[in-house]
């Protein structure tokens, strides 16, 4: 009987906990279900749109023309809402993926026409709650005709966020942003990648020390499916000292790459090397390079005072470390001998006054 009893409390003990978390869990997707995205945009593709199967606008316009188009925003929360639009050029970052957003990469000089000097928009646009609006985004071809395509993005961000939230014990800023891609071409024209080496030279990313391999892609077209391995040996010696390899990257028409190599947490040294490096990618593009290069002792000694590893290694002292331990030992030793004498004195005081306590009593 008393076995029954306790199984029916298991049981009626579970049922509860199983009730509470599922009612907890719709509670959190109610909650989460009515958190509201700031802004919503919808492209409105015009007719010489060429694939309206993709995100991003694929243009194709007669040179000199000029053509407006619209993005559709509507504000769907109950707030007043302004949204910052920017227009950025196609960009390369060292990872080998394209940026279309705003970003502190510099533009290539095989660069002929710009996004920037092609596209213009408003710099920003103000939704009331529940309000629709079209953006109007105005297109102005060179009048030069060219081959190959021009791209960049339009960058769209809320403004006057302040959506900090702490995650693992770091504040972490989610801001609302897109970016709508956009490709313009005169004609189908197909047009070749073409590689050309720019410089190889020490730098540093993040307080790290690397070898930078600058390489442009100089035609107005994509580099796809790329390959770049790279192995940097002391001049005249054919021990590799640094190397590395990366796939599955892309360069933007006419921007440069600044391929990092990293020195395995090791200090820069001045000296004399050479780079061998191999980039391959599809349409037959395969480019080999053999560049030597130099590293001064005021290169060596900036990179290597601000490199955090670095820094972190030399900055062991065993000496500071030693005494500090010796100082903490002794410090240990003087504050148990306190203590071992201050209770010696207690217990001698205390069996003094038992002592008298029991003359008294005589």
């Amino acid at each position: 009987m008393n076995n029954n009893r306790k199984k029916l409390k298991n049981i009626l003990f579970a049922s509860l906990i199983f009730v509470f978390c599922l009612v907890n869990n719709n509670l959190v997707e109610a909650d989460e279900s009515q958190k509201q995205v700031p802004f919503q945009y919808k492209i409105n593709f015009p007719d010489n749109q060429m694939n309206k199967d993709v995100g991003y606008y694929d243009l194709k316009m007669e040179p000199g023309k000029e053509q407006v188009i619209q993005i559709e925003f509507s504000n769907p929360g109950k707030e007043k809402t302004a949204i910052g639009v920017s227009l950025n050029s196609a960009k390369t970052n060292s990872n080998g993926v394209i940026e279309y957003g705003d970003t502190k990469i510099k533009k290539d000089s095989s660069l002929k026409f710009d996004f920037k000097n092609i596209v213009s928009a408003p710099k920003r646009i103000e939704l009331k709650p529940g309000e629709t609006k079209d953006l109007d985004i105005k297109i102005k071809m060179p009048e030069t005709a060219y081959d190959g395509i021009v791209t960049g993005g339009i960058q769209l961000i809320q403004e006057n966020q302040n959506n900090l939230e702490e995650k693992n014990g770091s504040m972490v800023l989610n801001e609302y942003a897109y970016v709508v891609g956009m490709v313009l071409q005169e004609n189908d024209t197909k047009v070749k990648p073409k590689l050309s080496l720019n410089s190889v030279k020490a730098g540093q990313t993040n307080f790290k020390n690397n070898i930078y391999i600058n390489y442009s892609n100089t035609e107005p077209t994509f580099v796809n499916n790329m390959t770049t391995e790279v192995q940097i040996n002391k001049k005249g010696n054919s021990q590799v000292l640094y190397e590395r390899k990366q796939a599955k990257m892309r360069m933007a028409p006419n921007s440069f790459i600044a391929f990092p190599v990293g020195m395995n947490g090791e200090k820069m040294v001045p000296g004399d090397y050479t780079a061998k490096i191999l980039v391959i990618a599809d349409d037959g593009v395969r480019e080999e390079w053999t560049k030597d290069f130099k590293i001064t002792e005021e290169e060596a000694d900036k990179f290597n005072e601000r490199d955090v590893g670095l820094v972190q290694e030399s900055g062991l002292n065993w000496k500071l470390i030693i005494i500090i331990m010796v100082g903490f030992f002794a410090l240990v030793i003087v504050v148990f001998i306190m203590t071992t004498l201050i209770r010696k004195n207690k217990a001698k005081k205390s069996s003094h006054k038992k002592k008298e306590r029991k003359g008294n009593r005589k």
